[in-house]
């Protein structure tokens, strides 16, 4: 795994100066790639790439970017791996020789390239990645994003010229970049906590969009082409043209064989190689296959919290004596989260209010200690509906459809009259099992969608963290409302949302930040597009059926750990934040919400934020995400050095 940076100069510039820049902005991704830096400028073009590598594939000097085509004709500086690689060499070297320099999925790509053309070479690839590629001879820079979004790539234009790179850090030491607040960003950001592709929180800035590439002919934005090379509805639409027709325990079996050659391919690695395990069905399936795949004991690493109700590491540890790992937990304490808020600003470099960041980034730094490269369970969820929305919304609406909007509107009212944690205090006591070990805040979840007018708008509030009109002095339409594709029935509809946006734009994006700022590589095997495939031809009561989803994968994990042990109400990767705000990190949050200080800068609504906040310390209600949404907003731009 690496980084990326580069540059298109608009006029003419020393090549030493050039480099310079370049350097900066390689040094400012450094984390992404601590092993060694290259840059690589054309005087005569004004187009530059820089990258940071972390070795994993061929560890020698072979394995150095920005790296060129056997021909010349092709400049590349690339993050990621492309994990049939093997495959793709033999194929070129079936239709002619090649003086391979080396043995990295980097110079196969490059070759591909010369041999095939992009796109072909691309519609080959099994893996993650985001790169730049200049081509001398067409005068053409491409920025390329894989399916999914996995690695990140942003690009920005300024008066000196076009930035790109893997972090908006880097484009930041381009001349020229400025750090004005793009308001359709900050829109986007308070009501999804994360700031969805193709916006950035920087104006005249842009995510490259998942399976796109943008061409540029020049260092301007009217210079702009983008392409979509992969369309996650193509794909959807011809799976569902061509449905899986065996029975449940033959899908079980398909699953297996496809996962087997997903996980046996991201095992693949020269360095040290391990797994996140948090003892929930999608991380116990990848450990339990890549367990099953190798010679040796895999590396397995989990966190825990003090707070019962969020601590799966007894779990984890359950799964993994089962499966004969070599197992590693950690407990976060308040203490953990605390010292983790400031790095965690930087570490996301534009807002990001996913509170699972700090988890996330404390098991990343725990396996770093030992691998340099681990699996991870994301994408089980929005392929196999694993999420409480996918199993249960659809029966509310059911229930409620009817209900003249008065009685819900009473009914909602009632419910969150009573505290999250009185709910929890009056299940625990009368001993009701609960599909949630937090049953009183998914029943004021349930209580905020009981007024919606239809499934869009039900999916649309849970995922929604505060309205921009509520919170903003100055809201803006960042854009419109989502409707899935024609994909199915409405759970399917929502897994397809959840797919397209807050699996990349949220879920991806923490999990690449977190990992890459300790140089760990993290590795996604449930989103090999062979899978999306493969799950989207399965009738739906293969994945959700009886108030229960992820059918199919629970076959299969049934082949590898008890069901004992895996049978519990769905957890999220969370910590105990409304407690937390109320007490350890009460004094941070506070200093960053004063109302002086947010009238001050202008964006957010003092009063609001000073409701919301008082009600949170009462135990009236927990407003937990909404404040996080704020603090971290706050946290970023004090960190970034734009706080007033």
């Amino acid at each position: 795994m690496c980084g990326v940076a580069g540059l298109w100069l608009a006029g003419a510039a020393a090549p030493d100066a050039a480099k310079a820049t370049l350097q900066s902005m390689a040094d400012a991704v450094a984390h992404r790639g601590p092993d060694s830096s290259g840059v690589w400028f054309d005087p005569e073009s004004g187009v530059g790439l820089a990258h940071r590598r972390l070795a994993i594939l061929d560890l020698s000097e072979a394995g150095h970017q920005p790296m060129h085509s056997e021909s010349g004709r092709y400049v590349l500086s690339f993050n990621g791996e492309i994990y049939n690689y093997r495959a793709l060499r033999r194929d070129l070297e079936a239709t002619r020789p090649v003086a391979w320099r080396g043995t990295t999925d980097s110079e196969v790509l490059l070759e591909g390239i010369e041999q095939w053309g992009l796109v072909p070479t691309l519609q080959r690839c099994l893996g993650m990645f985001a790169f730049a590629l200049w081509d001398r001879r067409e005068r053409t820079l491409q920025l390329v994003r894989d399916r999914l979004g996995v690695k990140p790539l942003s690009l920005a234009f300024t008066p000196s010229g076009a930035c790109f790179g893997s972090e908006l850090k880097s484009l930041t030491h381009f001349p020229g970049f400025a750090k004005d607040i793009d308001p359709a960003a900050l829109s986007a950001y308070v009501e999804r906590s994360c700031i969805p592709a193709p916006l950035a929180i920087y104006r005249g800035s842009r995510k490259v969009a998942p399976g796109t590439f943008l061409t540029l002919r020049g260092p301007t934005s009217s210079e702009v082409k983008e392409t979509r090379w992969w369309s996650a509805s193509d794909e959807i639409e011809q799976a569902k043209a061509n449905p899986f027709k065996g029975s449940l325990e033959d899908a079980a079996e398909a699953l297996d064989r496809l996962l087997r050659d997903s996980i046996r391919l991201r095992m693949v690695a020269d360095v040290p190689l391990g797994a996140f395990l948090s003892g929930g069905i999608d991380s116990s399936t990848v450990v339990g296959l890549m367990q099953a795949l190798s010679a040796q004991p895999v590396h397995t690493f989990s966190i825990g919290s003090p707070a019962k109700q969020y601590d799966e590491s007894v779990s984890a540890a359950q799964v993994a004596s089962h499966l004969g790992t070599h197992h590693t937990s950690l407990i976060v304490t308040p203490q953990m989260a605390l010292e983790a808020v400031p790095l965690v600003t930087q570490i996301y470099d534009e807002p990001f209010a996913d509170s699972s960041q700090i988890p996330t980034y404390l098991v990343s730094k725990l396996a770093r200690e030992s691998v340099t490269v681990a699996l991870s369970g994301d994408g089980g969820d929005e392929l196999f509906g694993g999420y409480n929305r996918h199993v249960w919304t659809p029966r509310i609406w059911s229930a409620v459809r009817r209900v003249p909007r008065a009685l819900k509107g009473r009914i909602a009212a009632g419910i969150q009259g009573v505290s999250p944690t009185r709910w929890d205090e009056l299940f625990a006591r009368a001993g009701r099992l609960s599909p949630s070990r937090q049953p009183g805040l998914h029943l004021h979840k349930v209580a905020s969608i009981l007024s919606a007018d239809g499934l869009d708008a039900m999916h649309g509030t849970l995922i929604r963290q505060w309205p921009a009109a509520e919170l903003l002095h100055r809201p803006t339409r960042w854009g419109t409302e989502e409707r899935a594709a024609q994909v199915g029935g409405p759970t399917e509809a929502m897994m397809y949302r959840d797919l397209m946006g807050y699996l990349p734009d949220d879920i991806l994006a923490k999990v690449d930040r977190a990992s890459m700022a300790v140089s760990l590589e993290a590795r996604e095997p449930l989103l090999d597009h062979r899978l999306i495939a493969f799950s989207w031809s399965l009738p739906t009561r293969y994945k959700v059926s009886g108030g229960q989803g992820k059918i199919v994968l629970r076959k299969v994990l049934d082949r590898y750990v008890p069901k004992a042990l895996i049978d519990r109400p769905k957890m999220g990767f969370g910590i105990p934040l409304a407690g937390w705000l109320r007490n350890e990190l009460k004094d941070w949050a506070w200093s960053l919400l004063r109302p002086e200080a947010l009238d001050r800068e202008g964006l957010f609504r003092p009063e609001v934020v000073r409701a919301y906040w008082n009600e949170h310390q009462r135990g009236k209600r927990n407003w937990e995400h909404r404040l996080w949404t704020v603090l971290m907003f706050q946290a970023w731009r004090g960190s970034s050095g734009d706080l007033g």
